[in-house]
């Protein structure tokens, strides 16, 4: 008997098309949206249920994206444009408007160093040349450190010397609200912070206040805890860039990470050239104990 294969998102429908080689497909509309951390849990306790996901295919793109989010923060392209589009600027204009801060020459700090965190070291030093330093749980070797342009340092010092700190840490219990309200009282006054990691490793709400009260100077979000609700206090702040999780967003990224997610789903249930060895597991224990019982 061929299994069934619900499709919530049939984007592509060349590429949905494969899976119709394998299964019964049924294509839905409804479209329900968990982030990793949240639909992991909930997988949590049931057993021989196997995750995957889609990495690598999307870095350099979220890596643009995170870049150009951190620059749309520092030289304040959201508000000089509702300045703009609100009809202000036939009204009143100063030398000095919208002024911001430069990207070139600066300091950019990297909290995760990733797949995603190392691209946008590269494009921070050798695009922009900026002094890039970085913290990660584990510091990465000389020989990496010297491809990505980056230096380790202390979270600390991370938080004292960024002029624009960007999040690419993995969301976990352990970093959640990593950045906190201490950490941005540690932050200049002048600095940006950019998240595009996942929403819970910023406080959201004290990231609002320190916007609010001046304590550091701009920010761009991409994701948000309780997405895609968004803090109310977030959202009345003008010193801040806000989009709907869409760092890998580009057509050719998206399809291939669809068809990523196709490989994955036919090699897990048995079926193609890689039956039973999905080529990216998030749970390799879950696979390796499905695969010793169907021996």
């Amino acid at each position: 008997m061929r299994a069934s294969i619900l499709v919530t998102r049939a984007s592509f429908p060349d590429i949905v098309d494969r899976l119709r080689d394998h299964f019964d497909v049924t294509d839905n509309a409804a479209d329900t949206i968990w982030t990793q951390p949240e639909l992991i849990a909930r997988l949590q306790g049931k057993r021989g249920v196997i995750v995957t996901n889609t990495p690598d295919v999307l870095t350099d793109t979220t890596a643009d994206f995170g870049f150009a989010l951190m620059m749309a923060a520092a030289r304040r392209l959201t508000e000089s444009e509702h300045f703009l589009r609100s009809g202000a600027w036939t009204k009143t204009g100063r030398y000095d408007m919208f002024v911001g801060s430069d990207i070139h020459g600066a300091t950019l700090g990297i909290f995760g160093m990733g797949r995603i965190g190392q691209a946008i070291a590269r494009r921070g030093a050798l695009g922009f040349g900026m002094n890039v330093i970085y913290h990660n749980r584990a510091r990465l070797s000389p020989e990496v450190e010297a491809g990505c342009g980056a230096r380790y340092v202390d979270k600390d010092a991370l938080l004292r010397e960024s002029d624009h700190l960007v999040v690419v840490v993995p969301y976990s219990a352990s970093s959640h609200h990593a950045i906190g309200a201490q950490e941005l009282k540690q932050m200049k006054s002048t600095a940006t912070l950019t998240n595009i990691a996942r929403g819970g490793v910023v406080d959201d709400h004290a990231l609002a206040m320190a916007l609010a009260e001046g304590g550091i100077a701009a920010a761009g979000l991409d994701v948000f805890e309780g997405e895609p609700a968004v803090c109310p206090a977030l959202l009345a702040q003008r010193n801040v860039v806000l989009t709907p999780h869409i760092g890998s967003a580009s057509v050719s990224t998206r399809r291939a990470m669809a068809s990523l997610a196709v490989d994955n789903l036919i090699a897990a249930l048995g079926e193609g050239a890689r039956a039973g060895h999905p080529p990216t597991p998030v749970n390799p224990d879950v696979l390796a104990a499905t695969r010793g019982a169907a021996r």
